[in-house]
């Protein structure tokens, strides 16, 4: 697995569109966000925070994982580690460490800069299982994807709706919160998550009221893997 993992992180090193997809475009967009912070008075922090974090993890992992295994699909490669001693589980871990650790890195330091340049979030402890409660809910969706994905190209098509839709949702979220809708906006995927960065980052709820809000995300994963069962196939789609 390991082995697999660190020819991964040379292949991402080595192709230009992922690392402007992975690393530039989120980092732009959240020095953008943070710079709208500075400029309009009030804007909630919390939901900064929030946009901020699922910026880096839907266009950095979810659409950089839907690629990488597009695209290991269409060179066979994915046929070929299934003749190793590996299993399933192990090739997928592999090939998806990489992104995965490289994000987690990323929405670390973006978040703090921002807490660095504002305000520190009032529960870290909270934040840092929002983040990584929306990381596997991501992967999830990243390896359900991919099984309806052909090609490295088509998941320029395939990976819109999740990506605008899930970056649409946390901006409703963060930015409206939860008094109107409540239900609605917590059962959508990525809005329990993203009321839980802005619990996380400005304080005000309890510990277990935020932690209920675990439920829904954890749901997603659940159905992103079911799917992901279902449709994934280790060989070229034709």
């Amino acid at each position: 697995m390991l082995a697999i993992a660190r020819s991964e992180l040379i292949q991402i090193f080595r192709n230009r569109l992922v690392l402007v997809t992975m690393l530039i475009i989120p980092a732009a967009s959240s020095a953008f966000y943070m710079y709208l912070h500075d400029r309009i008075p009030g804007l909630d922090l919390g939901a900064v925070a929030a946009v901020l974090m699922f910026l880096v993890v839907t266009m950095g992992l979810y659409t950089t994982a839907v690629t990488t295994l597009a695209s290991r699909r269409q060179n066979l490669f994915l046929k070929r580690l299934r003749s190793t001693a590996l299993d399933d589980p192990r090739i997928l871990a592999g090939l998806l460490l990489p992104v995965t650790l490289i994000t987690v890195a990323q929405v670390a330091v973006i978040l703090t800069v921002l807490s660095v340049v504002a305000d520190p979030p009032a529960e870290l402890l909270l934040l840092v299982v929002s983040v990584l409660a929306t990381v596997v809910m991501m992967v999830g969706l990243a390896l359900a994807t991919a099984g309806v994905t052909n090609s490295p190209e088509h998941a320029q098509v395939t990976t819109l709706p999740v990506l605008v839709g899930v970056l649409a949702i946390v901006g409703w979220v963060g930015f409206t919160g939860t008094e109107e809708l409540t239900q609605l906006k917590r059962l959508l995927p990525g809005g329990s998550a993203a009321e839980l960065v802005v619990n996380a980052w400005n304080g005000g709820a309890s510990v277990a009221d935020s932690l209920f809000l675990l439920a829904p995300t954890l749901a997603w994963v659940a159905v992103a893997v079911v799917l992901a069962a279902r449709v994934f196939r280790w060989e070229p789609r034709r």
